[in-house]
């Protein structure tokens, strides 16, 4: 049945656990790596809707009461010009140089003649948005703008992209410094002390980028704010949030009527069909608060933006016409599907739909934002017109795709409705030369509107699967450990979810790949899967698997044909081999081995390690000969620098011996279980003597003094190898309990700054519930206080309030090591 009214199928929903914490950034929209909507702020009508990335993704929502308009979510938008272009619009000319320069460099009237001449923007070679190529530390760049004067009474925005941190400059006076970060197309108001040093003509803007190590990148312009007047400057009184599992709801009060609304992500891991299907719900239910009776409309205004990379692309919008359904479409004009890989990049090919079920009382309209927003302050609805702007381009003319929801009379009983927000990507992912569907359309025989159309004959049976699904999670997280702990994992799971994107292999195998969000973009990458696998573990098994396939398969197939697993196959989306450039020969072999033994000790058995025997074998035979005392490579702690002789990458490469003898036992193959058992305990008693420290262990075998999380050792305890005796999991426990610091447990004795996943890994390996609790406490404060507002960093500093890079990745999977473990235990 189609609804979305006030029905006797209509109920209220509400939160079935109270959250205390206050997220860095709450998620909305959560399908993929690219459909991705977060607010980054307190209040949902504080700010615009973000990407993961930072970047916009528009969205406002409107309540109408007794003729009041109340903006509830997001931040209007005005039409935006952009008068000094970045390299979207322009190859701009600029003077350059790699060698520091005096210390006035950022002085109008420098002389920088004999600077290198340089076309914008500048980036490490390889990179798509890079014009000039910049592989050094630092660029110094200068660059000569003209203003007209009638721009300087408006408001002015900078917009800047940069990797890593910036310092941006006009006409001498600093208005951008961004510290260690990198960010994407971010758009900052130009305050009103910097604008009093723009003046009519010339001005010079200068810039200076450090590259940390990775891409580098830098580009730069000027955007002025059109004569255009915000409608709904008016908002809501949010009173209350909580993020749940799946849902994260906002309570409003407006003009004597409570508002609740809901963000549903139906991510439930033992459906596929249902878990992959790319539509998301926002649910909106109201009643009178103060005895009386009131007129209510709703407004949701949805933008092209969620189906371009930048706002320059020229976008073509329609209604789709159906019985049932309010559809309003809207994609790119180029459609170059697959055509872009990278990270700081968003979905540009398929189409993005706002849709809700046809009836009377709901409409809907495309057209000019301003226009659109008129017909709705006329009398709470929309006149089902279709009057794109001209252009296509959103610099020229905000485009809105619309829905209203005239409620009628609201009393003391709810009256709800809801809208879908859905994406249709044709294609998801190409690999090896195939590309391949989204797992709902594996087949090819389905559509979007078959989905969205399920996702409406179904709505209120997900809602219902939903809130079962949050209220037995949050039960068991809380059962595992405690209430801080299970507000984490609410916070983590679609997160980590919605960082993976499920195809199926033309082989039949699934893969669950993974996108390496604000790292590298690369796809698949094992010392990503191996952090974020005790959620999949936990949930479905068949998607623990859909992590491995890939690697197994490149192996197995002979494109990869080392003696240990790829890092990578490739950059998200194109999954055709490796492009990172370094291998993590015993990193990723331990990896690989350690879940495979993870999954057969979940399932009961190794039928998925026995197909896959001969390449297991070739990996734990290198992890034999190279890892007890690694050389100088690569592993996934290396932020401070890689090394040899890395104490903890050690304990991984016995963890695979172990995982291998003991996934042989279970295959009936006694000797060589005991083989390679007995080799990973004779590994262990030469570790413990070779890393000895006294009251721990250390961070590398020839460094005394030194210290790191030894969290690889959780396996030893999960699958109960009892390779390392028990005392020094507790003997490093101990040493661990007095170098935390206010935010928690540090990655190292090197710097300050942690893993937040590898603290719960570490944690994991306590035996008392209090000791647990004193790990978790102090990453729980840091999301609860951190300044940075951004989807769940995993990598942050432990003695202030800020994190170091990385945000919205899949790692945070990890956190549910812990309820692994009661599971294992069980």
């Amino acid at each position: 049945m189609l609804f979305a009214g006030c029905t006797s199928e209509n109920m209220a929903y509400q939160p079935s656990v109270e959250v205390d914490l206050r997220a860095p950034a709450y998620p909305l929209i959560t399908i993929d790596p690219y459909t991705s909507g977060w607010s980054f702020t307190d209040n949902l009508y504080d700010a615009p809707i973000h990407h993961w990335t930072g970047q916009n993704q528009q969205m406002i929502g409107v309540i109408r009461v007794d003729g009041e308009n109340y903006r509830f979510m997001g931040e209007e938008q005005v039409p935006m010009q952009m008068i000094v272009p970045t390299y979207e619009k322009e190859n701009w000319n600029a003077r350059y140089t790699t060698q520091k320069p005096d210390v006035d460099w950022t002085a109008e009237n420098y002389d920088a003649s004999s600077w290198l001449e340089g076309k914008g923007s500048f980036g490490s070679e390889g990179r798509l948005k890079a014009i000039t190529s910049w592989t050094t530390p630092d660029i110094w760049v200068r660059r000569e703008v003209n203003i007209d004067a009638d721009v300087l009474n408006r408001d002015l925005f900078i917009e800047y992209s940069h990797d890593d941190g910036v310092e941006i400059y006009i006409n001498g006076y600093q208005i951008i410094n961004t510290g260690n970060s990198a960010r994407a197309d971010v758009m900052q108001r130009i305050p009103d002390e910097a604008k009093k040093h723009i003046r009519p003509g010339k001005n010079i803007i200068a810039a200076h980028c450090n590259d940390g190590g990775g891409e580098s990148y830098l580009d730069f312009g000027i955007w002025m704010r059109k004569d255009n007047e915000q409608k709904f400057t008016q908002t809501a009184r949010q009173t209350n949030v909580n993020v749940l599992p799946t849902r994260t709801f906002y309570t409003f009060e407006a003009g004597g009527v409570q508002l609740d609304v809901i963000f549903t992500a139906p991510l439930l891991m033992d459906n596929l069909d249902l878990m992959t299907r790319p539509v998301n719900y926002i649910t909106y239910q109201v009643k009178a608060t103060d005895g009386k009776t009131h007129d209510v409309a709703v407004y949701i205004e949805g933008s092209p933006q969620w189906a371009q990379d930048v706002i320059h692309q020229p976008i073509q919008s329609e209604m789709v016409a159906d019985n049932n359904l309010h559809l309003l479409k809207s994609g790119t004009k180029t459609q170059q599907i697959l055509g872009k890989s990278g990270d700081n990049t968003r979905i540009d090919w398929g189409y993005v739909y706002f849709a809700a079920p046809k009836q009377s009382n709901i409409t809907s309209a495309i057209g000019i934002a301003s226009d659109v927003q008129n017909q709705f302050l006329q009398n709470g609805s929309l006149g089902n017109t279709y009057s794109p702007s001209a252009k296509g381009d959103l610099t020229e003319n905000l485009e809105a795709l619309s829905i209203a929801h005239n409620l009628g009379k609201v009393g003391a009983d709810y009256s709800t409705g809801y809208v879908m927000l859905a994406y249709d990507d044709i294609y998801s992912i190409q690999y090896f030369g195939d590309n391949l569907r989204p797992y709902w359309n594996r087949n090819g025989n389905q559509t979007i509107t078959s989905q969205i159309t399920a996702a409406v004959n179904e709505y209120g049976a997900i809602m219902k699967k939903c809130a079962d699904f949050d209220a037995e999670l949050m039960k068991e997280a809380l059962a595992a450990g405690g209430k801080e702990y299970a507000e984490l994992c609410a916070l983590a799971y679609r997160q980590a979810i919605s960082a993976h994107k499920l195809v199926q292999a033309p082989n039949g195998d699934l893969l669950w790949l993974s996108k390496e969000n604000f790292s590298n973009g690369s796809i698949g990458t094992v010392d990503v899967t191996y952090p974020s696998a005790p959620l999949f573990l936990y949930y479905n098994t068949e998607l623990a698997k859909g992590l491995l396939n890939h690697i197994f398969y490149y192996s197995e197939s002979g494109k990869w044909n080392k003696p240990f697993p790829a890092h990578d196959v490739g950059t998200y989306p194109l999954a055709n081999g490796q492009t990172y450039g370094g291998d993590m020969p015993v990193e990723e072999g331990g990896n690989m081995l350690a879940l495979t033994a993870a999954i057969a000790a979940m399932e009961g058995n190794a039928d998925y390690a026995a197909k896959h025997w001969d390449v297991l074998t070739i990996w734990t035979d290198y992890l034999v000969e190279k890892g007890l005392d690694p050389e100088n490579q690569l592993c996934t702690d290396d932020f401070a620098g890689h090394f040899a002789h890395n104490i903890n990458l050690s304990v991984k490469a016995i963890m695979g011996i172990a995982s291998y003898g003991y996934l042989a036992d279970m295959l009936g193959k006694k000797d060589v279980a005991e083989k390679y058992t007995n080799k990973a305990k004779e590994m262990a008693q030469e570790w413990m003597k070779m890393a000895n420290d006294g009251d721990h262990y250390r961070l590398t075998f020839d460094k005394p003094g030194t210290w790191s999380q030894k969290y690889n050792l959780i396996w030893n305890k999960l699958l109960k190898y009892n390779v390392f005796p028990e005392s020094v999991a507790q003997k490093e426990i101990a040493y661990y309990l007095t170098k935390q610091n206010q935010y928690g447990l540090p990655l190292d004795s090197r710097r300050n700054y942690t893993k937040s996943d590898w603290i719960i890994w570490t944690a994991t390996l306590v035996d008392d519930d209090a000791t647990f609790k004193k790990f978790i406490t102090p990453i729980y404060n840091f999301y609860n206080e951190t300044t940075d507002r951004v989807p769940m960093s995993d990598w942050y500093n432990t003695d202030n309030k800020t994190h170091v890079g990385f945000q919205a990745r899949s790692v945070v999977g990890g956190y549910y090591i812990k309820m692994l473990e009661k599971k294992l235990g069980k």
